[in-house]
């Protein structure tokens, strides 16, 4: 027995410690190719999931459907700065008619009475064709950069709108900024500190017209009220109120008129009170800063999706 055991001990192979020793050395050195921090390989994936579906939120064109909500808000922004404006500067930042007006009866007193118009004299009165004019050309500059931002882009995205929306926030809270820095008052002189505010707010009143054709709802322009009053009254079925009923074109163009008095009537106490034109204009930052948020939660439309629908 002893003599077998010892022949089956001598037939077993040896165990090749020496390179499975060199094996498991050469296993636990490092490459220069090897990361010197492990990879977070799970966050890093996430990370990266949430960052394309951000990004495609953010890509999507929005819903047209119930948009005409945020114009009928539109409406109160408008009625806001542009009673406590006319209030306190003496022309409109939005309603550019009747700045229109205030710019031809200007120019009208510059041609009779050119020594009583002065710009630097400090009457609201006798500087407000000044202000129209630059309330008109900065709504018109507005326009014109709007338009050619939302047509360089897909207009109903929704970074787009927002955007869009940011911007107008902007504008209001500089001039805001400056407005609680100055002061401003009926007699203020016609410097810079009335001119720059003014122009930024007229500049941004053109941002929600241009929305407005974006989103294919002409009609609620959210700046003037002269057509829609016209629309409202001249509907065959008004008298009978079955318009109201039945149509909801009618509800809204009810709607508009309604919230831009409402706005008016905010900033005509804004623009009474020790606060002035400072609180309409803060007010009207917070408002803007609702529709951003609107657009950014907004129900996600079809690609093809280009009528609104009540």
């Amino acid at each position: 027995m002893w003599v077998e055991a010892e022949i089956l001990r001598v037939q077993l192979p040896k165990p090749e410690t020496s390179q499975s020793l060199e094996t498991v050395i050469r296993m636990a050195q490092p490459r220069e190719t090897d990361p010197l921090l492990p990879h977070d390989t799970g966050n890093s994936h996430d990370n990266n999931n949430a960052i394309q579906r951000l990004r495609r939120h953010l890509n999507n064109p929005v819903s047209t459907h119930h948009t005409d909500l945020i114009l009928l808000y539109c409406y109160i922004i408008t009625g806001l700065l542009d009673s406590s404006a006319v209030f306190i500067w003496g022309s409109f930042v939005s309603m550019q008619t009747g700045n229109t007006v205030y710019l031809g009866l200007g120019l009208a007193s510059q041609a009779s009475h050119p020594k009583k118009s002065g710009a630097g004299s400090g009457s609201g009165n006798d500087d407000r064709w000044i202000k129209s004019g630059i309330s008109i050309i900065s709504f018109c500059l507005g326009s014109l950069i709007f338009g050619a931002f939302h047509r360089a882009f897909s207009p109903r995205k929704r970074w787009v709108l927002m955007a869009s929306s940011a911007l107008q926030m902007i504008c209001i809270t500089c001039a805001a900024t400056i407005v609680t820095m100055e002061r401003p008052s009926k007699d203020s002189a016609l410097t810079w500190r009335v001119i720059v505010p003014l122009a930024m707010v007229a500049f941004q009143s053109s941002g929600q017209a241009v929305i407005s054709r974006v989103l294919k709802l002409g009609g609620l322009s959210s700046v003037v009220l002269t057509s829609v009053y016209c629309d409202l009254f001249s509907h065959p079925d008004f008298l009978s109120g079955v318009a109201f009923r039945k149509d909801v074109e009618e509800r809204r163009r009810a709607g508009a008129v309604v919230c831009l008095l409402a706005g008016a009537v905010m900033g005509g106490f804004w623009a009474r009170s020790e606060v002035g034109l400072m609180g309409a204009l803060w007010t009207a930052v917070g408002l803007k800063a609702v529709i951003v948020l609107a657009w950014c939660f907004w129900r996600r439309g079809d690609r093809g999706d280009v009528e609104v629908q009540a």
